[in-house]
């Protein structure tokens, strides 16, 4: 099983129907295991599914032969890649599917299926016990106002933010608008999400009843 089955060095219709198979069912089961308790895009967990796949394809009609080799790698230099940054955690998740698909393109059918097991079994008990995690994740928010250009937004919401949130910081401030108004992105830990809504109530009588957005700090806008 831990051997690779082109040992003959030649590939038959067979073995790489068999290549296509492992890998393609290994792809789909390892997205699932990846999707427990996590929140990426769903075009992330159709790459995830089928990027095995895909590199175990490439790297069978290639293997062994050099010209096809160098063929296939300025055929992937032409290409530009225009996604966006994902996680770390999604990152090596598609690292992962890739070391994956080499070994099943290679002939190590064993050798992938243990790596795929393996790994999305480790993302699993992770996702479950939430390690590291030192704040309480439904509680981190995202909240971004803009206000007029005449308010001071160093000291406008500061008596809010000590009413409603544990924790508060100014990440960002963006002119908008030509110049009219600020947009303000805040980090906050908020004390009781039953009193979201306040908050934002209390912020809309101090910014003129402008633009307000509150979103959960682990949900990406981002793609990858």
């Amino acid at each position: 099983m831990f051997e690779t089955i082109f040992s003959d060095g030649t590939m038959t219709t067979t073995q790489f129907l068999i290549v296509m198979g492992v890998s393609l069912v290994a792809g789909i089961a390892f997205a699932f295991m990846t999707y427990f308790k996590s929140n990426s895009t769903k075009s992330f967990y159709i790459t995830t599914a089928l990027m095995p796949l895909a590199v175990a394809v490439v790297i069978a009609l290639v293997n062994g032969n050099i010209g096809a080799g160098v063929a296939v790698a300025g055929a992937f230099s032409l290409i530009r890649f225009r996604s966006a940054p994902g996680t770390a955690k999604e990152i090596i998740t598609i690292f992962i599917s890739m070391a994956a698909g080499i070994a099943f393109g290679m002939g190590y059918v064993g050798y992938g299926l243990v790596v795929l097991l393996v790994t999305g079994l480790v993302l699993m008990a992770l996702n479950y016990f939430n390690f590291w995690d030192k704040d309480n994740k439904a509680n981190h928010l995202k909240l971004k106002i803009t206000i007029p250009e005449d308010l001071n937004y160093m000291e406008v919401f500061s008596d809010l933010m000590e009413e409603y949130t544990l924790k508060h910081e100014l990440i960002k401030v963006k002119t908008t608008n030509m110049g009219s108004m600020f947009r303000l992105n805040y980090d906050i830990i908020i004390k009781n999400l039953n009193k979201e809504k306040e908050l934002i109530d209390a912020i809309r009588c101090r910014n003129g009843n402008l633009e307000v957005s509150m979103v959960r700090a682990d949900i990406e806008d981002v793609e990858l």
